[in-house]
């Protein structure tokens, strides 16, 4: 018997694109985090430019921390 040409098992499907979604409905591998103080998903560049504070993800964390935005 041919080994190569033998059928192969079928493979893992692949992962959906944005099918990495958190509890708060947040995609991860598009660089959303949920931020307790805005109520949203955050991209933690773009917040922290809108909002004036250092990229960081201690400033993100500090920033979205309920009870400390703005």
């Amino acid at each position: 018997m041919l080994s190569a040409c033998a059928a192969s098992p079928p493979s893992s499907p692949l992962p959906v694109a944005g099918a990495d979604r958190d509890a708060h409905g947040c995609i991860g591998s598009a660089g959303y985090s949920w931020c307790e103080s805005t109520h949203q998903c955050e991209r933690p560049w773009e917040l922290a430019k809108r909002k004036g504070f250092a990229l960081s993800a201690e400033q993100f964390a500090h920033y979205c921390a309920p009870g400390s935005a703005d």
